[in-house]
């Protein structure tokens, strides 16, 4: 099952077990359950520190559980973690044997202290790449608190569950038989559902903390790069972000990030990360700015947070990035998660054999395109100009696919249901002005980006597509209040760009510290 490599890096890591821990496997007569054996038979025979059972008595099979030895498992896995979950059996191994997990003893202490009964069930797909922070969230706070129990569930192996619950996106996250969340989620977030309280604690701590020089509002590779400028310049530099990583996150393939011939977005995010905590920057993920008021004279300017908080900073770098735009019409919001998906490569195998229709002709429509068309029934892809903007190598390959079907010209309309999922799709032929639909059972939506830049209207100058404005310094249209990334309006909407711009960025407000406070 492991090749050679893989099982000489597993038995390195095996060797930080503390104490024994035993692998429970509750089989059958499958190929799946074959598999997972023979998994966990090459994991066992690394370390006499792992022994493995057979006499699991779990619901689902096959599945296997892990725990210290001699105790139930509150950790377990219905499906192979292989793939973008391997690593997720790396650490659910390391800290059942006691090894301790890399998380800030505030938040360890905040897990011990849950109380109650927590049982989360999280369907994944072993291509998506969200998919493995849920679950090795879970699995810590099961680790380290007995009232959680966790369970990761492959859904392309328990597709009948998958079908019984509705469930068409992923990561879809239950706690005690309900529904919890879909979509990636971090740690913070999910014990700000669990625990009612953390919300009101963490403002407080917040709104304590001292003023910044630079105030970096965002956590992608523009605000990474912002908060490194300043904090070389040895200035007091906080960064909030929403989501650490950003867009980069959602982003599987990184091939035109120069002198990297090609990386994975989380990995690239993970590196961003690690790359601003190795300066002295105040890091406060999870976090959501919902107002700003520019400085005044001698009044630092403020940033108010979703939570309640009020965070003050001489300086303020916009970075907020931006998200997928929606196609907003009837019945898409309604059946978002349901069959109205945004990311092929998480959630493209749960409509394996089924029919699907990728919105947008762009390099992105096109490629999602491409993927899917190898995985589910048949493509149709609906461009909405007369042709199709993706690069001509992307169009050759689609049109070379036999299972896809192009439509220009094509306005979508509508998303149809029965009232629990998808079940077509109507446009209008813009030519002719006939309206039409499409059975199928999923949509994916690529068709381009909104800026994060809501919660800014009145404050700062928009263009009219919502960018923010900025000068060749990265400056905003309010004094001490700068700007970067795909946020604004600098052009060509690239990870690259956007850290060149936050450079830019923060160079530009630390000549501003210099110059407003140069004695007159």
């Amino acid at each position: 099952m492991l090749d050679d490599s893989i099982k000489t890096q597993l038995q390195s890591y095996l060797t930080r077990l503390v104490h024994p821990i035993d692998l429970v496997a509750s089989l059958d007569d499958s190929t799946n359950a074959a598999e997972m054996r023979e998994l966990l038979q090459d994991v066992a025979g690394l370390s006499d520190m792992v022994t493995l059972r057979e006499d699991g008595n779990y619901k689902r099979r096959p599945s296997f559980g892990i725990a210290p030895q001699g105790q139930s498992p509150r950790i377990h896995f219905a499906g192979i973690p292989m793939g973008h979950e391997f690593t997720s059996l790396i650490l659910a191994l390391l800290q059942s044997g006691g090894y301790p997990p890399k998380v800030e003893a505030d938040v360890i202490e905040q897990i011990k202290g849950l109380d109650g009964k927590f049982s989360f069930e999280t369907f994944i797909s072993l291509t998506c790449h969200n998919c493995p922070d849920v679950v090795q969230a879970l699995n810590t706070m099961a680790a380290l608190n007995p009232h959680v129990e966790a369970v990761m569930i492959d859904g392309g192996m328990f597709q009948q569950e998958v079908d019984e619950r509705q469930i068409m996106g992923v990561p879809a996250i239950f706690l005690n038989g309900e529904v919890f969340g879909s979509g990636r989620m971090e740690m913070g977030e999910i014990l700000a559902k669990v625990d009612t309280g953390a919300a009101a604690r963490d403002a407080a701590k917040l709104s304590e903390k001292d003023t910044y020089e630079v105030l970096v509002v965002g956590g992608g590779p523009a605000g990474s790069a912002a908060a490194i400028y300043a904090a070389r310049k040895g200035i007091r530099t906080g960064v909030l972000a929403e989501r650490f990583g950003g867009q980069v996150m959602d982003t599987l393939g990184i091939e035109n990030f120069i002198s990297v011939k090609e990386t994975e977005g989380p990995k690239l995010a993970m590196a961003l990360e690690e790359h601003v905590r190795a300066y002295e920057v105040d890091v406060m993920n999870l976090q959501k700015a919902v107002a700003l008021k520019p400085a005044a004279g001698s009044q630092p300017a403020e940033v108010t947070l979703a939570n309640g908080a009020v965070l003050n900073s001489k300086t303020v770098i916009l970075s907020t990035g931006a998200r997928w735009r929606e196609m907003n019409v009837p019945g898409e919001a309604e059946y978002r998660t349901k069959g109205v998906a945004y990311c092929p490569h998480c959630d493209g195998p749960l409509f394996k054999g089924k029919r699907v229709a990728v919105i947008g002709g762009g390099n992105s429509g096109v490629e999602a395109a491409i993927d899917l068309a190898g995985i589910v029934a048949h493509v149709t892809l609906l461009e909405f100009g007369q042709e199709m903007r993706a690069d001509a190598v992307l169009q050759k390959k689609l049109r070379s696919l036999p299972n896809v079907t192009i439509i220009t010209e094509a306005q979508t309309t509508e998303v149809t249901g029965d009232g629990q999922k998808v079940n077509g799709i109507k446009y209008k032929d813009r030519v002719s002005g006939e309206e039409k639909t499409v059975e199928l059972e999923g949509i994916f939506v690529q068709i381009g980006l909104l800026p994060n830049t809501d919660w800014l209207k009145g404050t700062v100058e928009l263009s009219d597509r919502g960018e923010i404005v900025i000068n060749a310094k990265g400056e905003t249209s309010a004094e001490g209040v700068f700007a970067a990334g795909d946020c604004t309006t600098v052009p060509y909407k690239q990870i690259i760009i956007a850290m060149g711009e936050g450079a830019k960025a923060s160079l530009s407000a630390f000549d501003h510290l210099i110059r407003s406070s140069a004695p007159a």
